[in-house]
């Protein structure tokens, strides 16, 4: 599936599209929950992982009470593993079959990219068709999947399985089409500084997604903002705009609107939405919505 997280650090984009991230074995978690309350309305916001290692215990009893407690879960899309419906998509947006990626970055770019397939035994001959953006999703999985991550024990995963098992209504804050979309109007520089930032990551292998799941286990929000959005926001700021600050203000104005109704829901989004000075709560606030951590 595709969504903003797999893209790790780079554009934290690895939930949210491909969606935020991580994972880890370690003891049970402690997530970070906030929580939205007026009279007749309660709404957790719940950072997520999309990738996690089978063994991760992570539901922490907050979390299993916000669970019992809703009937609704808003995931960033609908269905997170719907690769029919992204198959069609990526056809759409993320290739330039007139010109090859090659051509397009500097020798040394070229250099590092031929480094990075030698290193994960990947042959990058693959992404020369591929637009720089989708060259990047493609890339930020490999340290993912060499450390033994898997999607489909991701966070959104299981809140999805756990959701549509108990009948609660599944609802999406934007389409799979509007994600890919939001890529692929990057300009071609927004987009190649977004491949560089994955050359990065990808050369570090998976240390910083470790000690972003760590981060992630016990609720530490500023390590979880340093590692996931602390260069994108320093040396990619049109990207970090495109995709946190302003995904972020719309999803607080569908916020706002959902708690003119009532009943209980779970709002479940890329771990990277609920940190940094732009975060859903911050953008929240500017429509005098107070946001509490559980």
């Amino acid at each position: 599936m595709i969504h903003f997280a797999p893209i790790i650090r780079s554009a934290a984009i690895c939930g949210a599209i491909i969606s935020g991230t991580f994972f880890s074995n370690a003891a049970r978690a402690e997530p970070a929950i906030w929580v939205i309350h007026d009279n007749d309305s309660t709404i957790y916001l719940v950072g997520t992982l999309h990738l996690l290692r089978r063994q991760t215990e992570w539901e922490s009893a907050k979390l299993q009470k916000a669970q019992q407690q809703s009937s609704e879960l808003w995931l960033e899309i609908v269905n997170p593993d719907d690769q029919l419906a992204a198959f069609p998509l990526i056809q759409k947006y993320g290739f330039d079959r007139e010109h090859s990626l090659s051509n397009k970055l500097t020798p040394a770019q070229r250099e590092r990219l031929a480094k990075i397939g030698a290193q994960y035994n990947f042959p990058v001959t693959g992404l020369e068709s591929m637009k720089p953006w989708l060259a990047a999703l493609t890339l930020a999985v490999l340290p993912v999947v060499k450390a033994g991550f898997d999607p489909s024990a991701g966070v959104d995963r299981s809140l999805f399985d756990e959701a549509k098992k108990e009948g609660h209504k599944i609802v999406g804050l934007e389409t799979l089409e509007e994600q890919f979309r939001l890529l692929a109007n990057l300009s071609e520089n927004e987009q190649l500084d977004l491949l560089e930032s994955t050359f990065d990551d990808v050369e570090k292998g998976a240390a910083m997604l470790e000690k972003v799941a760590a981060a992630w286990m016990n609720g530490d929000t500023k390590t979880i903002e340093t590692e996931l959005l602390g260069d994108i926001k320093e040396h990619d700021k049109p990207v970090y705009q495109k995709i946190f600050a302003e995904r972020n203000a719309r999803w607080s104005a569908q916020i706002e609107k959902l708690l003119a109704g009532s009943g209980v829901q779970i709002i479940a989004v890329g771990a990277g939405h609920l940190v940094g000075p732009d975060s859903l709560q911050t953008q929240l606030a500017r429509h005098g919505i107070k946001v509490d951590r559980y």
